[in-house]
């Protein structure tokens, strides 16, 4: 069953304070440390107060129990509180959960955190080193003593079989590592602010899993972002212009597993990305010609170019010239690959300092940022506009 109606969400709530730590490979603090940091600037951007929380929405990842931040950052009563499964899959659906929480009433002030040593401490890109017996591992055991152990060999599978449908090169994923990198090197907040590549350092970099090269993986991160979400109209009385939650939605495919959904019908597309797409059309009403800035997730570079395709920015197999072709500004914050891996959550502040008109590489006045969560997961996305 696909969903065919809009949602009443979009347009109840606004995102009004951003907030993020260094981007750093060894942060030398905790990960409640870096979370109660980020939580503090995004309270201090919206002009808002610890005490005027009452909700918080993270990752099932996160170390950081809701309480603890809460009891750390020196906020009070919480009456909404929600985690969100999937890794970067979560990253836009945390907002939707928190514009739920404020449409409905259940809360007035909700923030929304991501927090990890990601690079100092535990490696996702290290893949699986160890796992307890769950239902949910059961659709690794398929693949993992064939040596499909990282995330990086998973989405290599389903990268080649793009390649071979349309008759490309592992060149064609080059354009989106230039793009990115060549955004970070602006942004002073980058791990690669000054080093912009080229498509001959793309294809010069050592293969990880073939058809994956070095830069076609992000890097990872040491840090943290923070959000908050509260109504419109509180928003008018604030600092900042809000971004307004024009829609959210979230996405699982058929035979959706995570990271390995080999035995789909057809692996050169994201149906869970597709069913986000959908919804997020049909509720802003929007199409892709009204987008003015994308922030789709960067953490591999081919399935950047297949959100694309399933957005409709592009024909099937076409996403790479799309992206050669720089009619769309991508990942103007430099992206995970050149920013900061952070499971999505700076891109998410990236669109509303676009809507702001305060990004390092700003593009024009955008009335409508499009941003994406994690692929190959389950997943979410956004579109945030301008109140009016």
């Amino acid at each position: 069953m696909t969903r065919h109606r809009p949602d009443a969400l979009g347009g109840r709530a606004a995102i009004v304070g951003i907030g993020a730590t260094e981007f750093s490979k060894d942060s030398g603090r905790s990960e409640l440390k870096l979370a109660v940091e980020a939580v503090h600037a995004a309270l201090a951007d919206a002009g808002l107060a610890p005490d005027d929380v009452d909700g918080l929405v993270t990752f099932t990842m996160d170390t950081n129990p809701e309480i603890t931040v809460a009891q750390a950052a020196g906020i009070g009563e919480l009456t909404y509180f929600s985690r969100v499964h999937y890794g970067g899959g979560a990253a836009c659906a945390t907002v939707q959960q928190a514009a739920l929480a404020v449409a409905t009433g259940l809360a007035d002030v909700v923030v929304c955190y991501r927090a990890f040593n990601e690079r100092s401490g535990r490696r996702f890109g290290a893949g699986v080193q160890q796992r307890e017996p769950s239902a949910e591992g059961t659709a690794l055991g398929w693949n993992l003593p064939f040596g499909l152990l990282t995330p990086a060999s998973w989405v290599a599978m389903a990268a080649q079989r793009y390649l071979h449908a349309y008759g490309l090169t592992p060149d064609a994923f080059g354009h989106v590592a230039v793009t990115d990198r060549r955004h970070a090197a602006r942004n002073p907040a980058a791990y690669f602010h000054g080093k912009p590549i080229t498509l001959a350092d793309h294809a010069a970099s050592r293969w990880i899993v073939e058809p994956l090269r070095l830069l076609d993986c992000c890097q990872e991160t040491d840090g943290a972002q923070a959000l908050v979400v509260t109504s419109v109209e509180r928003a008018r009385d604030l600092p900042r212009p809000p971004a307004v939650i024009t829609a959210a939605a979230q996405g699982a495919g058929r035979a959706q597993e995570q990271m390995t959904s080999f035995y789909r019908d057809d692996l050169t597309g994201l149906p869970e990305m597709n069913v986000v797409a959908g919804q997020l059309w049909r509720t802003s009403g929007l199409t892709p010609a009204d987008i003015d800035v994308a922030i789709l997730y960067d953490h591999f570079t081919p399935f950047v170019l297949m959100q694309l395709e399933e957005f409709g920015f592009c024909d099937r197999g076409g996403a790479a010239d799309f992206v050669a072709a720089d009619t769309l500004p991508l990942n103007t914050h430099g992206g995970q690959l050149g920013e900061a891996y952070l499971h999505g959550m700076n891109g998410i502040a990236e669109a509303v300092r676009q809507l702001r008109g305060t990004s390092v590489n700003q593009a024009g006045t955008p009335a409508h940022t499009l941003v994406t969560a994690g692929t190959g997961v389950p997943t979410s996305g956004l579109v945030l506009g301008r109140e009016g």
